[in-house]
């Protein structure tokens, strides 16, 4: 008994050593992992010629790549101040900016754009000064929050991409930097948007109106750039301006004829007895295309969810269309629009002669001016005493029995006379009159005293 009791208390002894020696082995076993990678040299094998600022360079990209960002960036000061005419200086101002870019946070994003500047200040005709741009954008990219918070890093974005397409229109980036453009105007506009729908609900139409037109004409790939425009010609038809309510439908029915407030903007039209346009065959087909677009994007619950957690907005109703860099086109065609039809032509209308000052004496008309028995006091001389004196000789010459179209110049003419009389002439041989002296305080009187 006492034998086989002691055999049973060796195997339990013997299991219970195993086990503890797993559970020790299986907490020491990472610690030590830890520390054999703590020990490694995240630098890369150099050869015995290499040039020191190069193995520098090298090291601080191994260490930018395992995490290790800080020592990468000592690294790299290192070999900036210490060998400041290097080959690699132009690389290792990139890499800095770059670590600070995949670090990430405001900070981290913050200092990035501020390197990516930086380079392209120092080395605007680098290979990598166009992606330097383009991050420089992402950097504002990837802070952008949602459309009712604070835009400035949207349109610090904005900016940059811009300037990216008009620096470089050639590059390979441009397609990537197009499609983040679109997406940051549609958070701009959709920022606008919500602002304008608060203004037209608590009935500020003055404010609406501007903020629906801004987003009409400088957002045209908006998702709800349909909604904008019907909401503008709302808001105009309460401040009681039919012709700009009129356009903003036709505009509506112009560009996106597959909306759905396109039949009450026809509606709104044939009310107010304005002509209803129609929409091309191309414009027709990307509205078709956009249709398609949107119907195929499906936010799962998840990213919903993720979303509304998150800061990002959601992009994901972002249309494909062209991208503006200055005025947009809509706004000209709807200025044509106003003025009639114009064939796709803009019309230009000649200055009214009453809209500003005369710049010849009116002794010397145009030929094709029509013959007038009285001009107005605003044609002959901007004075009004003048302009009396003026009426005065007119009524004079009427009178003495000359045909209507010699007492029209001769009107003309007396007019000029009047207005060198007050600048001391001695008169016009023309009326046969003469100016001696200057005319007195009560000249008027003639008009009343034959």
């Amino acid at each position: 008994m006492k034998s086989e009791f002691r055999l049973r208390t060796d195997i339990l002894n013997r299991d219970a050593a195993a086990l503890i020696a797993i559970i020790l082995g299986a907490l020491t076993l990472p610690g030590c992992i830890l520390l054999g990678r703590r020990g490694t040299d995240l630098g890369p094998n150099m050869a015995p010629g290499d040039q020191p600022d190069k193995v520098l360079y090298e090291k601080a990209r191994s260490e930018i790549d395992h995490g290790r960002y800080d020592v990468g960036r000592l690294t790299l000061q290192t070999m900036i101040n210490t060998y400041p005419d290097s080959e690699f200086l132009s690389k290792a101002k990139l890499l800095t900016a770059d670590s600070y870019f995949k670090e990430g946070g405001i900070s981290g994003l913050t200092q990035a754009e501020a390197e990516y500047n930086d380079f392209i200040t120092f080395f605007p005709t680098a290979p990598e000064a166009p992606e330097a741009k383009y991050r420089a954008g992402m950097s504002h990219f990837r802070l952008m929050g949602k459309p009712d918070r604070d835009l400035s890093e949207a349109r610090a974005a904005q900016e940059q991409f811009k300037e990216f397409l008009e620096k470089y229109p050639d590059n390979s980036l441009v397609p990537v930097v197009k499609g983040r453009l679109r997406e940051v105007d549609e958070v701009l506009a959709q920022g606008d948007y919500e602002t304008a729908t608060l203004y037209f609900r608590h009935g500020i139409n003055r404010a609406a109106a501007s903020r629906f037109q801004e987003i009409a004409d400088s957002y045209p790939d908006f998702s709800r750039a349909d909604e904008a425009l019907w909401y503008l010609g709302q808001s105009q038809e309460r401040l009681r301006k039919a012709n700009d309510a009129a356009n903003a439908y036709a505009r509506l029915l112009t560009n996106y004829p597959l909306s759905l407030d396109a039949k009450s903007a026809k509606d709104r039209l044939v009310a107010m007895h304005k002509p209803v346009p129609r929409a091309s065959k191309a414009t027709l087909a990307r509205a078709r295309a956009d249709r398609i677009d949107a119907e195929q994007v499906h936010t799962s619950l998840m990213a919903k969810v993720k979303g509304e957690l998150t800061g990002a907005p959601d992009l994901s109703a972002t249309r494909h269309g062209p991208v503006y860099l200055g005025q947009q086109p809509a706004a000209g065609a709807a200025a044509a629009q106003a003025q009639g039809p114009v064939n796709g032509q803009i019309a230009v209308q000649p200055l009214n002669e009453n809209s500003t000052p005369p710049t010849q004496p009116a002794a010397n008309p145009p030929a094709t001016n029509p013959p007038a028995t009285t001009p107005p006091a605003s044609d002959s001389a901007p004075d009004g005493g003048a302009a009396t004196g003026a009426a005065g000789s007119d009524a004079t010459t009427a009178s003495s029995g000359s045909s209507e179209t010699s007492g029209t110049s001769d009107a003309k003419t007396g007019a000029s006379s009047t207005s060198k009389d007050s600048s001391g002439s001695s008169g016009d041989p023309a009326t046969g009159t003469s100016s001696t002296k200057k005319k007195g305080k009560f000249h008027f009187l003639k008009k009343i005293v034959p």
